[in-house]
């Protein structure tokens, strides 16, 4: 991998990671665009970054989680079934899940089939988006933490099984992304620290790994920082039909390809 490599990845993850397209999914993507070997150390990159993007939602967000310090322990209690998934099935996630085009693609399809029948169902009145996450209960957020732990399958996209979940619920668009932002802090953190420990001595040797590592997470701190403010705003006055399209459409073209 190469310094253009490493800010081209870094952007993709920051512009993806809180859109509900699945960031790991498009990582993959432009790797086997740029003919980039799936390494031990190109896996690691692609989940170190993503902790580049958690730090646009710390700093955004950091008076309004202070303002409500409540959800603070919501969203841990939602982590713990993500944590125990992931920690699980680490190596499936890493050897399998990562390889498997095919599974990226239905999990592209029947998330982006989820955002259709969802607005379907919203603009008909079936699914009235009234609730905000300030008044989430326990129950609720276990739920969230196990239907977000579907995330370990690139594809899914956990932004968006969590926003699909919450809208379900009757949670307000902007209000579930809002809660996925939170939830993905110690979700990610978790992840790229465990994923550093795990891969240690691919740093031990080696000042470029560690160059490497640093301007994708700079990258994708900056790119992530703007998407997040945009993507709230959006969500505001407009429906995720546009991302169910993209999905499905990006579903046939993996399926279809050789």
């Amino acid at each position: 991998m190469s310094f253009i490599h490493a800010i081209f990845l870094g952007f993709v993850e920051g512009l993806t990671e809180f859109l509900p397209i699945s960031s790991t999914a498009h990582l993959i993507f432009a790797s086997r665009l740029l003919h980039i070997p799936q390494t031990d150390f190109q896996k690691f990159f692609e989940v170190f970054i993503q902790a580049g993007a958690i730090l646009a939602v710390i700093i955004i967000y950091f008076k309004y989680v202070l303002a409500n310090k409540r959800l603070i322990t919501k969203v841990i209690v939602s982590f713990f079934p993500t944590a125990v998934v992931g920690f699980v099935l680490y190596k499936i996630i890493k050897n399998i899940f990562f390889e498997a085009t095919y599974l990226m693609g239905w999990a592209f399809f029947i998330i982006g089939l989820g955002f259709l029948l969802v607005e379907y169902l919203v603009k008909n009145k079936k699914i009235r988006l009234v609730q905000s996450i300030k008044r989430l209960n326990y129950k609720t957020v276990i739920i969230i933490g196990l239907i977000q732990s579907l995330a370990v399958i690139p594809g899914v996209s956990r932004a968006g099984v969590v926003l699909l979940a919450m809208m379900v619920m009757g949670y307000r668009r902007d209000e579930s992304a809002l809660y996925s932002f939170l939830l993905a802090v110690p979700t990610i953190l978790a992840a790229a620290a465990y994923d550093l420990y795990k891969s240690r001595n691919l740093l031990a040797a080696s000042s470029t790994n560690i160059a490497l590592l640093a301007i994708g997470f700079l990258v994708s701190f900056i790119s992530a920082y703007f998407v997040v403010r945009w993507f709230i705003r959006y969500l505001q006055n407009k429906t995720l039909i546009n991302f169910g399209i993209y999905r499905i459409g990006l579903a046939i073209i993996l399926m279809l390809s050789p």
